[in-house]
């Protein structure tokens, strides 16, 4: 016969426990509670105890009781600390993953984007390089007027004046047309520099999409930072839409991470395109509208991006925000947009993002962020 192990301390105690309804599996915080009022229970019953001399057998059963008691709650309460500590690394792993992904999602973005900048890019260029050959063009002719000048004045100075001098300079005066430069002249320098302001403009616009943000917030100004991607995601929407701005004065600058907040707004703008593009290729030469617009909401700034495209259906439309869903074919997406979207503005900004639709109408979607920066916010 196989010898019985002895019962560890306080286990015909537990037992007993488990039969009171008291299991070993409880929540730690309810057996904290029966701990609690068991230690006064006790606690009177010892006081009973000392003053009668009294050796009752009730009281010890319960102290019995109270130290299995103690024995699982301190079991509980070391298992909670794993855990917690468990749970903290993945959550530390986490959240240096989003980051990751983040960023890589950006420079995704910015790769995506470099074909559209740089045809934004090339046709203020381009004109400016026909401008700068026609004004190379006429300066020649011009110089070639003042040469055969310069050669009529050195022979009238010595006297010796022919009538072929006078002949070629006007022949070259001609040739010149004077009147057509006038006229074209100031224009193309008008043009040139409005081409160099445009690729200034596109070159900034980039410089401040892809400038990361510091580790802590700062003021921003929701207008221009929404000027800024539209300009780098031009090339995406101007096939396919019209698009309008439309920026609420009284917005003060908002808090936030402004490389985080710009990839937000670049992922809606690109959706909508892409949502609209489905669209109008059923109608060739037709266009749909994207409308964003920001506005004062009480303690928040709403950002508002809206567009003419077929809407979401409503069987998917719990599952936009999800990782790795979409509905675009294998190579146009990742799924990670809205995913991304909702984790920067709800975890990172404790803001708020919702969308409303309307199948074959449209889509909106709808972001607010927080006047006060929140406590708690870490940058990516």
């Amino acid at each position: 016969m196989s010898p019985v192990p002895p019962k560890e301390p306080g286990a015909e105690a537990a037992a007993r426990l488990a039969g009171q309804g008291v299991a070993e599996d409880a929540d730690p915080a309810e057996l904290r509670r029966l701990l609690a009022a068991r230690d006064r229970t006790i606690e009177v019953l010892m006081q009973r105890l000392e003053h009668r001399g009294s050796s009752d057998p009730s009281a010890f059963d319960l102290l019995e009781q109270n130290i299995a008691l103690e024995a699982v709650v301190s079991r509980k309460t070391r298992e909670l600390d794993r855990e917690r500590t468990q749970l903290q690394q993945a959550l530390a792993e986490l959240r240096s993953t989003q980051a990751r992904l983040l960023q890589s999602q950006k420079m995704e973005a910015i790769g995506q984007l470099a074909a559209g900048v740089a045809h934004e890019i090339n046709t203020p260029v381009q004109y400016v390089s026909d401008n700068v050959s026609f004004l190379r063009s006429g300066f020649d002719t011009l110089l070639a007027v003042v040469d055969q000048y310069l050669a009529l004045l050195a022979e009238a100075r010595a006297g010796a004046l022919s009538p072929e001098r006078l002949d070629a300079a006007e022949a070259a005066l001609k040739a010149a047309r004077l009147d057509y430069l006038r006229r074209n002249v100031p224009d193309a320098f008008d043009e040139s520099q409005e081409g160099l302001h445009r690729v200034s403009h596109i070159v900034m616009a980039m410089k401040r999409f892809s400038h990361p943000s510091g580790e802590d917030m700062e003021p921003v100004d929701l207008a221009e930072l929404i000027d800024t991607t539209v300009m780098v995601a031009r090339n995406e929407w101007k096939y396919v839409a019209e698009l309008e701005t439309r920026f609420d004065p009284a917005l003060p600058s908002v808090p936030c991470f402004r490389d985080q907040i710009s990839q937000v707004v670049l992922n809606l703008i690109v959706n909508a395109a892409h949502a609209i593009g489905d669209v109008v290729l059923k109608s060739p030469g037709s266009k749909g509208r994207i409308e964003i617009s920001t506005r004062l909401a009480g303690d928040y700034a709403e950002i508002r991006v809206a567009d003419t495209g077929g809407g979401i259906p409503e069987a998917i439309q719990r599952s936009v925000f999800d990782p790795f869903f979409t509905t675009k074919p294998v190579g146009k997406g990742t799924g990670q947009g809205l995913s991304m979207a909702y984790a920067t503005i709800v975890d990172k900004h404790r803001g708020r993002i919702h969308f409303e639709t309307e199948p074959g109408q449209g889509t909106c979607f709808v972001i607010e962020l927080p006047l006060q920066a929140q406590a708690g916010e870490e940058a990516a």
